[in-house]
């Protein structure tokens, strides 16, 4: 890989850190390199918001090689949401294109004294002043940039009003309308003052065996788009799946309190297909092209939402009018907010206004019943400006419920809000939720696609029924690491790859010899430092939990008088990993086999430390 440059925004000083080749061997790139990069520099005592705080942008050895689905980049560090390990996944094209200007990341550190963007073209670097875009929302800041710069095929990845303020679930976003949603890394983008990066190069992005790589790559990018669900995503798009989530009792309504959604037909892929859509957009160089593009009665084209953003804003709030919701997840985009977090957010506060904990008094007279979209709207304003019940509901659902004395009413784990596949529809979903390394996160392992028969046997993992338990432990463990390998080369998860295919691909570009195990042993390693990074920053067994809502039996719909039994599935989980059943910790055993030798003597120390209440 090409180096990554080193920016502090407070002295304006860079300089370029090569990655050493053992890391890039034994991590591959993209959030598994990130880990083992910042992994001295993220410390419980670390302020997300400080300047020392390190904001890294890193592409992985497939990114831009037009192989299939990697067109994405990850951007990494530490989550003010949940003072844990943040990792957010992207799209598009700004990726690939930092690549052809000379650097496979960007390392940010630093607090610039006013807001500022940075121009980074054929490898050198420009600070520019960002006072004409300061406030604009995303799309207008990046045509405003690419009108300063001069360069019109620049790529710009940019905060919103949102992450300027500080929200804690604040997006970074590039081309159109690609979310780095998760973890609240747009807020630690805008307390560097930091408001966009543009990127435009010409350098070829070199692979190890050309020839080869190309061969597989045109191979794989074939076979892809002939799969059934590759045509599927393409045409009704990742809401399509909407009817089939509903009837397996999967798709929470009414915040996580009601188990089905009678008017599930007018928020499908299908409603949206045959009403709204108007065209489709992909990544660089995807041949499955999910992205919606919509067209509501003012004729303006505009993103069309993806399964997230309808659930959040469509059953979860009781909203069944689809244009309703595409105008409340574009206006979340504008922000730059996540819509998981804002719509769960908001389905805590009319949750607790139902319950009588929340009053008129506290809204500023916004009456907050289910399916008022009109209030939902307001409150995104209120949220990304940070006014009246705005400040509260922008630190997210678990400081919300706190400030309500209800804290155990938000759907949430260590501060990251649970995305919209319920584990009372989908068992491995529990362990998916409570283990993931940033908090309750649906693509760390979307083993929801396993329940509905996605199995990969040549990696071990297989089919267990969507309300087995402690029985699926070790697979969902096996899922976890795959798709730890997926964000480390970056590649989409919605990429069905044969596993072969996938080791293949890394051996051309990379020049390795490795094996399926060696690839699945890539991703275990990884999973194993991301925990022992939250484990450093103060996370313990009692951390991997589900909240209060989703150990509660639905009265109705495809998963009425289910729960998960969490308590056994953890102990399966834990045996299945090595990990110690006390503390939750990776084993001195475990991390020495994977060669983490520096990891396993700083958790010996905290192993030390716990077992004596220093």
């Amino acid at each position: 890989m090409q180096p990554i440059l080193r920016i502090n925004l407070t002295t304006g000083t860079t300089e370029e850190f090569i990655i050493p080749k053992e890391w890039e061997r034994d991590f591959l790139g993209g959030a598994s390199l990130g880990a083992r990069i910042l992994y001295p520099f993220l410390t419980k005592e670390l302020d997300p918001f400080s300047p020392e705080s390190p904001l890294l942008f890193l592409n992985g050895p497939l990114s831009g090689t037009s192989g299939p689905t990697t067109g994405r980049f990850v951007i990494c560090g530490k989550s003010p949401a949940t003072n844990l390990w943040a990792e957010s996944n992207i799209g598009g094209f700004w990726g690939p294109e930092l690549r052809k200007a000379g650097y496979d990341g960007l390392w940010i550190t630093g607090k610039s004294p006013s807001p500022v963007f940075l121009w980074i073209e054929e490898g050198r670097l420009e600070v520019r002043n960002a006072a004409s875009v300061w406030g604009k929302d995303v799309y207008e800041t990046q045509e405003i940039v690419k009108e300063e710069i001069g360069v019109k095929r620049a790529r710009v990845a940019v905060i919103g009003e949102a992450g300027e303020r500080g929200v804690l679930y604040s997006s970074i976003c590039c081309d159109n309308g690609r979310m780095a949603g998760r973890t609240g890394l747009g807020a630690v983008m805008g307390s560097k003052n930091l408001k966009a990066i543009a990127v435009y190069g010409t350098k070829k992005i070199i692979v190890a065996h050309e020839e080869r790589y190309a061969a597989l790559r045109s191979e794989s990018n074939r076979t892809l788009k002939q799969s059934n669900e590759t045509r599927y995503f393409h045409d009704v798009g990742t809401a399509g799946m909407a009817n089939f989530f509903e009837y397996m009792g999967s798709m929470p309504s009414k915040y996580y309190h009601q188990g089905a959604f009678p008017n599930v037909d007018n928020i499908s892929g299908a409603k949206m297909a045959e009403s709204i859509l108007v065209g489709f957009y992909a990544c660089q160089g995807c041949v499955i092209a999910c992205g919606r593009v919509v067209k509501l009665d003012d004729g303006a084209k505009r993103k069309g939402p993806e399964w997230e953003t309808i659930a959040g804003f469509g059953p979860n709030l009781l909203i069944d009018d689809l244009a309703e919701i595409t105008r409340l997840g574009e206006l979340c985009d504008r922000y730059g907010m996540d819509t998981i977090s804002a719509a769960n957010t908001i389905g805590l506060a009319v949750h607790l206004f139902e319950l009588g904990k929340l009053t008129k008094q506290d809204t500023g007279g916004l009456e907050l019943t289910w399916g008022n979209f009109m209030a939902v709207r307001q409150l995104i304003h209120m949220i990304a400006r940070r006014e009246g019940i705005g400040e509260l509901l922008s630190r997210g659902s678990r400081q919300f419920g706190a400030a309500f004395d209800a804290e155990d009413e938000a759907v949430q784990v260590n501060g990251l809000e649970v995305a919209y596949h319920d584990p009372r529809g989908v068992s491995g979903m529990a362990l998916s939720y409570a283990t993931s390394p940033r908090g309750a996160c649906h693509n760390q392992s979307d083993y929801f696609m396993v329940e509905l028969g996605h199995i990969e046997e040549r990696i071990g993992i297989t089919y267990f029924d969507r309300h087995a338990q402690a029985e699926k432990a070790a697979n969902v463990a096996r899922h976890q690491d795959w798709r730890t390998v997926s964000n480390a080369l970056v590649m989409c998860i919605f990429a069905t790859i044969d596993p072969n295919e996938q080791v293949n691909l890394i051996n051309a570009a990379c020049d390795y010899e490795w094996t399926l195990e060696d690839m699945m042993r890539s991703g275990e390693r990884a999973w194993n430092l991301k925990r022992a990074i939250n484990n450093r920053m103060g996370l313990t067994r009692a951390n991997d939990k589900l909240p209060k809502a989703l150990l509660a039996p639905y009265q109705e719909g495809g998963s009425a008088g289910f729960v998960p039994d969490l308590k056994s599935m953890l102990s399966a989980y834990y045996e299945s990993r090595g990990w110690d059943l006390e503390t939750g910790k990776p084993s001195k055993n475990k991390l020495l086999e994977l060669g983490l030798l520096d990891i396993a003597s700083d958790l010996a120390v905290n192993y030390s430390s716990s077992k004596t209440g220093s």
